[in-house]
């Protein structure tokens, strides 16, 4: 096989990628923005607290911090405007659309950001971050849910209906008590979420992409 044709097949897809582009099926299966371009304000978030770690151990000045942050901002609230504007980049995905525009708005300095972590510790840390934001969201539902099944008991304390088990009819209950068995239930559920958060409190940034930095 000659040198040009190994090239279409190989680096064509891969390795030739570096140097051209690649083809545009490879990026499109690659890029994962149209994915993850909802972990925007997590991301952001995430790169405010890194900027003040690398102040802690020398990468940044206090000043170019305060640069950084004050550039994030910004870019958070432009984010919560209209998130659907990410999708118009061309970005791999969040992480490097983040730091584009970081650099489109303090320069060279954005790139100092990303000083010892890697796109993974960014991604774990920005899931974990969308979790407990969600969780939150949640255990709000849960109490409200929870509420309404109380109230709904309160004002049907004497409607009788059937209880079941294996699918017939078993004996004589009340609505009220009814609704109040989803009320445990729905405690049991909220200290498992309550369990889920302090499991997500536990920053991974610093990580890497296997066994940290010398920082």
């Amino acid at each position: 096989m000659k040198f040009e044709e190994f090239k279409e097949v190989y680096y064509g897809t891969l390795g030739w990628a570096f140097y051209t582009g690649g083809r545009p099926a490879f990026k499109q299966f690659n890029d994962s923005l149209r994915f993850d371009y909802r972990l925007a304000e997590q991301d952001i978030v995430g790169s405010v607290a890194w900027s003040k770690a690398l102040v802690t151990v020398g990468v940044l000045t206090a000043d170019e911090q305060r640069q950084l942050e004050e550039a994030l901002n910004v870019l958070l609230e432009e984010v919560r405007a209209n998130p659907q504007q990410i999708l118009q980049s061309d970005a791999e995905d969040i992480h490097s659309w983040v730091e584009g525009k970081l650099i489109d708005k303090v320069g060279q300095l954005g790139k100092k950001l990303h000083t010892g972590r890697s796109r993974n510790d960014q991604v774990a840390t920005d899931l974990k971050l969308w979790c407990k934001e969600t969780v939150r969201e949640l255990l709000t539902a849960n109490r409200q849910l929870q509420s309404a099944l109380v109230e709904t008991a309160q004002a049907n304390q004497d409607a009788v209906m059937p209880g079941y088990t294996h699918l017939q009819r078993a004996q004589p209950v009340t609505f009220a008590h009814w609704c109040l068995a989803y009320v445990e239930m729905l405690a049991r559920d909220e200290s498992r979420l309550q369990d889920t958060l302090k499991r997500l409190d536990v920053s991974p940034l610093g990580c890497g992409a296997l066994a940290g930095n010398g920082l």
